[in-house]
């Protein structure tokens, strides 16, 4: 029963997105928490699955940028709601981390949650936000001595400049100072092997879990 009332939950929060609906995402976040849901299970069965369901449907050219973008604030609405119920790592700071969405790209959600979840997690975040040039996110990564760059790219078309951002390291010989990290509807394992990244992150949690990993891997602290 309980299973069946977290399914009907879940389709509550992917329906409220696909419909743009920030009211009905709020109110099916509302029911979540009470149903006593994960809430990181909430954000990316529901409200994460919907927003890139919008996304392929845009890439696709069925639907049009103002529906995209009201999904991402039906999304937000929700997401809000259920990151408020994250409990926080009591740990020390767990390292530098920059992160941002890349140029040309205006799709942030993921991103957000991302930020939001290795901020939970004890991670320093400096987030650069969304369109985001590959040469910004190495000055930032330089200038506050990060650890780790994670760049997310939605749409393929914006996935190559995941690649500039390892080819600028490389061309200033710093390559081997940062840990590169990237994730995004976009972006695949193999996509990531091909550019040289140093790990992918398929979801939220997994991006928190590789840049951990990465981390145990790390020699130098921020």
């Amino acid at each position: 029963m309980e299973e069946c009332m977290s399914g009907e939950i879940i389709k509550k929060l992917f329906n409220s997105v696909l419909e743009g609906d920030e009211e009905k995402s709020q109110a099916a976040a509302e029911e979540a928490v009470q149903a006593g849901i994960d809430p990181i299970f909430a954000i990316e069965q529901g409200l994460a699955a919907a927003l890139n369901e919008m996304g392929t449907r845009f890439e696709r050219g069925e639907i049009f940028l103002p529906d995209l973008l009201l999904a991402a604030d039906a999304m937000k609405a929700g997401m809000d709601i259920l990151l408020s119920k994250v409990p926080k790592e009591k740990t020390p700071r767990a390292g530098v981390i920059v992160i941002g969405t890349v140029e040309g790209d205006i799709h942030d959600m993921g991103k957000n949650l991302v930020a939001a979840l290795l901020s939970a997690a004890g991670f320093q975040v400096h987030d650069l936000g969304r369109d985001v040039k590959a040469m910004n996110f190495v000055k930032k990564a330089k200038e506050v001595n990060a650890n780790i760059i994670a760049a997310s790219a939605l749409m393929s078309t914006t996935s190559p400049f995941i690649k500039d951002i390892i080819s600028i390291l490389n061309d200033e010989q710093i390559r081997d100072r940062f840990k590169v990290i990237v994730g995004g509807g976009a972006v695949t394992k193999e996509f990531a092997e091909m550019v040289g990244a140093d790990g992918y992150g398929q979801n939220a949690t997994e991006a928190v879990q590789l840049a951990k990993e990465v981390m145990g891997n790390d020699t130098h602290s921020g």
